[in-house]
């Protein structure tokens, strides 16, 4: 990653400004949470694909950071209704909005973030890049519910698994190529390549996420959630395959209870 950012820092530290700029509210209240999401920010990981993408296709636009700015503007959002679902008061090793100002403000702030980014698309006509990052937003819906669909059976197999990372979590990184590239002015094939390119990607990484949520790391955020919340990812999958009946009925009693 150290690599890549490398080839694109100038461009990133354009884009901070530029994000900065994008999240202001003439509200006080808004602008302080806006302000506090800014100043803890994460790896960028999103924008950097954005751009990188859009470098490899024919260069960054004004648009390439227009489309980062709206992936992370939608990315936000997901993450600020995550953690009020999830009950989570930690995000990234610093406070969630919900733990700060309670629900009823995090899931306004979460609708504000949404606003944001699709104004921003919208008001400079970017229809290509809002097309993709929605159908990447319908996406991860469609997974997160899946999940949710399958964790109240326990009967989720390997083939399911793989479909629900790729809705929930590989989508948006694939929108992320996707956009760099159409920012960049590529062919449709180009866009289809960087898409598949990111979409690989997303599912290695929650590949490793969840074995992460096993282990004892300090990773920015609780660990043993999957398990609390009943869902059926890869390792806990194998775990079952490997077992014996009587193995399977004990671990199965426990993530019920």
């Amino acid at each position: 990653m150290d690599s890549i950012k490398k080839v694109i820092s100038t461009e990133l530290k354009n884009f901070e400004s530029k994000f900065a700029d994008a999240m202001k509210s003439d509200t006080p209240l808004v602008d302080s949470i806006m302000k506090y999401i800014v100043k803890r920010k994460g790896k960028q990981i999103r924008p950097m694909f954005v751009l990188s993408a859009a470098n490899f296709c024919g260069g960054i636009t004004e648009a390439s950071y227009r489309g980062a700015a709206l992936v992370e503007l939608l990315h936000t959002a997901t993450l600020v209704h995550d953690d009020v679902v999830d009950d989570a008061y930690q995000r990234r090793g610093f406070f969630s909005i919900n733990a700060l100002w309670k629900n009823k403000i995090a899931v306004l702030v979460g609708d504000y973030l949404l606003a944001k980014g699709l104004l921003l698309s919208v008001n400079n006509e970017d229809h290509r890049l809002l097309k993709i990052v929605s159908e990447a937003v319908q996406q991860m819906s469609e997974g997160e519910l899946l999940q949710l669909e399958k964790a109240r059976k326990l009967d989720i197999d390997e083939a399911v698994y793989f479909e629900v990372i790729r809705k929930k979590t590989a989508s948006l990184i694939a929108s992320c190529c996707a956009c760099g590239a159409a920012s960049a002015g590529a062919t449709e094939e180009e866009i289809e390549r960087m898409r598949l390119f990111g979409e690989k990607i997303g599912i290695a990484f929650q590949l490793k996420d969840d074995l992460f949520d096993f282990g004892f790391d300090q990773i920015g955020k609780p660990l043993g959630i999957d398990i609390k919340e009943k869902k059926m990812t890869l390792p806990l999958i194998y775990a079952l395959q490997q077992s014996n009946r009587s193995e399977k009925r004990r671990i199965i009693n426990i993530i019920k209870n």
